[in-house]
């Protein structure tokens, strides 16, 4: 039987809630052929940690880069070995952010130069910068192919790196099926310039467009770069329509599945100093959409999700056996989850769950930047996601909901031994936190 070629496709900072028909039409197309996941969350908001997770299968503290920062661990097999060993070429291209250390002068440090060949994740073919941001901006900018020669681009950069995909396409020889990850960094905000950068054209057109109820009650950044935002998300969507065209135009179309997805959303600086690294829903809701194999028909489905399911969804749509390793669960399979778990790093040492009715987190004392686990929580956030859809009145002191807070708190201290942290003490709430 022909294995499917299959098509990573990853945005940054992107919310669930930007798929619509209107601002994302070859999304939505795709969503009608194929199934769009209404309930999918990150397991780490912030974008190394989360790269980290997808090329490993594991959670950021099992394969140790719970910081931006942290390479990936060289006693890790990572993804694109597995599809190596089973008859796949593989691609790279665009955001790595796994391969430089943290701390300036100690270490490997390739932010804007090319990534060493041991820390390329076995991807044979990259077209690839380690931190985006760092060597370009929303136009022009430059990559680097696997033998670290430097590629410089012109143009809008989402529109760019989506070249690179389909000049793979193009030259791919047919005589393999191919992986290959598409990591754009768009709509991430430039961080140099402390804005998103959209596409000119199209910017003005959005400066009206609806910012959704969950930021507008809070004080954020979301007047001013909604328009590039949407204007980025729109445009990157112009590029999964271009990509689909060439897969068509190759006659390789039906023989592909597609993965759409993001690393986080994005809190306009609502929920904490700046865009991720937070528990609420408008930075670890995230879109995913597939299409092929066997994710058809257009169904939309409801389950809680995780990006941690992705790694063994892809395994095992190529074929290939799913490591004992992995944390996550082939979306193939009938294994639904009670609840996404996240994990979250450097804002706070933070844990939390997301179920269909509550979203709960905890928060241990101390800098998020100086340490990734703890013993001693306390509970920080409670949420009927039912009743308060926008999460605009935290209830983790609410006697009203304290046997919730029991079953919720049992749930967690499960999954994080699961995952091999030690059981936690979770301690109640010093405070209800406003935001």
């Amino acid at each position: 039987m022909k294995k499917p070629n299959i098509i990573f496709y990853f945005a940054d900072q992107q919310r669930w809630d930007t798929v619509t028909p209107t601002l994302t039409p070859s999304l939505t197309t795709l969503a009608s052929e194929g199934v769009k996941f209404e309930n999918c969350f990150t397991c780490q908001p912030v974008c190394g940690p989360a790269r980290a997770c997808l090329q490993s299968g594991t959670y950021a503290t099992e394969n140790r880069s719970y910081w931006n920062g942290i390479a990936l661990k060289d006693d890790i097999k990572p993804l694109a070995e597995y599809f190596n060993e089973n008859g796949y070429d593989t691609a790279y291209i665009g955001k790595w952010h796994l391969a430089s250390d943290r701390y300036p002068g100690i270490g490997i440090h390739c932010e804007n130069s090319s990534i060493p060949k041991d820390r390329q994740g076995k991807y044979q073919y990259m077209r690839a910068a380690d931190v985006l941001e760092f060597t370009s901006h929303g136009y022009d900018g430059y990559v680097f192919d696997e033998n670290g020669n430097k590629l410089e681009f012109k143009g809008y950069r989402a529109d760019c790196i989506n070249d690179y995909a389909t000049e793979y396409i193009d030259n791919h020889s047919g005589d393999k099926p191919f992986f290959m990850f598409i990591s754009q960094l768009e709509p991430h905000h430039q961080n140099d310039r402390h804005c998103y950068e959209g596409y000119k054209p199209t910017v003005e057109s959005y400066k009206d467009y609806p910012i959704p109820d969950d930021l507008t009650f809070l004080k954020g950044d979301y007047a001013k770069n909604y328009p590039d935002y949407i204007s980025a998300i729109n445009r990157l969507d112009y590029n999964v329509g271009r990509l689909v065209e060439k897969l068509k135009e190759k006659g390789i179309y039906d023989d592909t599945i597609i993965i759409y997805t993001s690393d986080h959303g994005s809190h306009f600086k609502t929920r904490n100093l700046e865009y991720k690294r937070s528990p609420h829903d408008s930075c670890t809701h995230i879109p995913l959409i597939i299409k092929g194999g066997k994710f058809v028909g257009g169904e939309s489905v409801s389950d809680i999700v995780s990006l941690i399911d992705l790694p063994a969804t892809l395994l095992d749509m190529a074929g290939i056996e799913i490591p004992t390793s992995y944390s996550g669960n082939s979306l193939q399979s009938e294994v639904k989850r009670e609840h996404a778990f996240i994990q979250i790093s450097e804002s706070q040492v933070g844990r939390a769950i997301r179920t269909k009715d509550y979203l709960y987190s905890i928060r241990a004392v101390g800098i998020g930047y100086i340490k990734a686990k703890a013993k001693i929580y306390f509970e920080d956030y409670l949420y009927d996601v039912n009743a308060d859809p926008c999460q605009k009145v935290n209830l983790i002191k609410s006697p009203k909901y304290k046997d919730v807070r029991a079953k919720l708190r049992e749930q967690i201290s499960k999954q994080m031994v699961e995952i091999g942290e030690k059981q936690p003490i979770i301690l109640p709430a010093l405070f209800t936190r406003k935001k």
